[in-house]
């Protein structure tokens, strides 16, 4: 409900906004153009400009920016193995770098493993993965408190198939907020 009732407020304010984000004041310049800066022109009007102050910018949430690296939530890792990849960690840093910002801002990372090997070895898998992202947050600045950690190994797969495209998909760690 919360949600809702947010997101009503935010669609309002942007209807407002842009409703009045039209120029304030406009005067022809000696040129039959217009000068926005409002200066008095050739005409000598003498017509005053006044401008609003509409205080500090749109605060936009990094985590629901179409634009953010943080909309980029997952980690994938090569077979058989729980080391980050070059992307990976600059996917890992950006993460980080926003949840030590936020110290009241806690996630969840899930680790997975494709179907190949036991399902014991994949929950383990699955863990190592996640641990090895943990270990990176930590690193730049998120406190333990704000990270938990879940492994379901192959139990549920980004997608299903036996092939190494599939494989290399289910492969990763989800970071959930």
């Amino acid at each position: 409900m919360k949600h809702v009732l947010r997101n009503v407020l935010v669609a309002s304010s942007v209807a407002l906004l842009a409703a009045c984000g039209g120029q304030d004041a406009i005067n022809p310049d000696e040129n039959g153009g217009f000068d926005p800066a409002g200066s008095n022109g050739a005409n000598g009007n003498g017509a005053e400009v006044t401008t609003i102050d509409r205080g500090p910018a749109w605060q936009v949430d990094p985590l629901n920016h179409p634009d953010s690296p943080l909309q980029q939530r997952v980690i994938y890792f090569g077979f058989d193995n729980a080391n980050l990849t070059e992307e990976g960690r600059k996917l890992v840093e950006a993460h980080a770098q926003f949840l030590a910002s936020n110290p009241s801002q806690a996630v969840v990372l899930e680790g997975h493993a494709d179907e190949r090997g036991t399902r014991e070895y994949n929950i383990a898998l699955g863990q190592q993965r996640a641990e090895s992202v943990r270990r990176m947050m930590l690193l730049f600045g998120v406190t333990p408190a704000q990270i938990r950690i879940l492994s379901y190994g192959e139990e549920k797969p980004a997608v299903f198939g036996h092939d190494e495209r599939s494989w290399s998909l289910n492969r990763r760690v989800e970071i959930r907020y």
